[in-house]
């Protein structure tokens, strides 16, 4: 395994240019991929508007609003490594909603969002139609390994150490579930592009 350092900016440059090589007859699904501690939010907005700069319409979309309803995510607790790992992310829900209307055919009709899991209801969001050549930056957590049909799959990788050190404390009880990702997954050899990020102001792109 190879790291090459590069610069935050040159990160965002290149991973755009890659999203916007693609056909422009269709649509792109990207997933940006990471634990919240490496920020994959973060980097997903940071590609919006170079994105638009080479002609490619836009829209985010946050994992977080396809999180399962609190009845079923906190059914066996509220800090359960497993259930976070199985059961939190609607699977079903953003394959029919976000990925399943960007095959091939099909309409382009998207929702944003579905649930809002603070509230924990509907979050009554408005579908947008992307024209063909538009991309989808999705980000969030052991989004990976799951079936989901992305064109393009970023991983933000950590070291355990790293990941521990850059979690708050209230949130550790998931660290066996990102101990299990990489054991059952991963992440850094499924991805198409894959960071590693232990500071970062340093990132570096994993080669093999």
């Amino acid at each position: 395994m190879r790291a090459r350092p590069v610069s935050p900016s040159l990160l965002v440059e290149e991973l755009a240019d890659l999203i916007a090589d693609r056909p422009r007859d269709a649509w792109v699904r990207v997933a940006v991929d990471g634990a919240p501690a490496a920020e994959p939010g973060r980097l997903a907005d940071d590609l919006v508007e170079p994105l638009r700069l080479r002609g490619r319409e836009v829209l985010r979309v946050p994992a977080a609003g396809f999180l399962r309803p609190a009845s079923l995510r906190l059914e066996f607790g509220r800090t359960d490594p497993d259930v976070f790992y199985d059961e939190w992310l609607d699977v079903g829900g953003l394959t029919r909603e976000v990925l399943g209307p960007l095959e091939p055919g099909r309409t382009g009709r998207v929702l944003p969002s579905l649930w809002d899991s603070v509230r924990d209801r509907a979050t009554r969001a408005d579908y947008v139609t992307l024209k063909p050549g538009g991309v989808v930056l999705l980000d969030g957590a052991l989004l990976l390994g799951r079936g989901l049909p992305f064109d393009l799959t970023v991983h933000l990788s950590m070291s355990a150490a790293a990941l521990a050190r850059r979690t708050p404390p209230e949130e550790r009880w998931t660290l066996p579930a990102y101990e299990r990702y990489e054991r059952e997954t991963g992440p850094v050899r499924a991805a198409d592009v894959a960071v590693r990020v232990e500071d970062p102001r340093h990132p570096a792109v994993i080669g093999f």
